[in-house]
């Protein structure tokens, strides 16, 4: 039997992970959590505005970035003006 459209021929199943991705993984979880106490005195230590860069950072780890997303109306390109709404407090 050859080839045909949606008959997969071995290697992973779709949406699996790599093996050796996995592992280095897990290996890393693990450096984090035996050092987890360290990091947070070494986040202490650093400026407010340092703290909140590495914070944001680590952040990507745990919390899946959000894609940006582009609307546009048939007004804007046909050439009319867009309009502005602002909040005032």
């Amino acid at each position: 039997m050859g080839f045909e459209k949606g008959n997969k021929l071995g290697g992973r199943k779709k949406n699996s992970t790599n093996k050796a991705t996995g592992q280095i993984r897990e290996a890393i979880q693990l450096i984090v959590e035996d050092n987890i106490q360290q990091i947070e005195r070494d986040l202490v230590t650093l400026e407010p505005s340092q703290r909140v860069k590495y914070f944001i950072d680590l952040l990507s780890f745990v919390q899946p970035k959000l894609k940006q997303i582009d609307i546009e109306s048939e007004n804007f390109r046909a050439g009319i003006t867009p309009i502005t709404i602002s909040f005032l407090d």
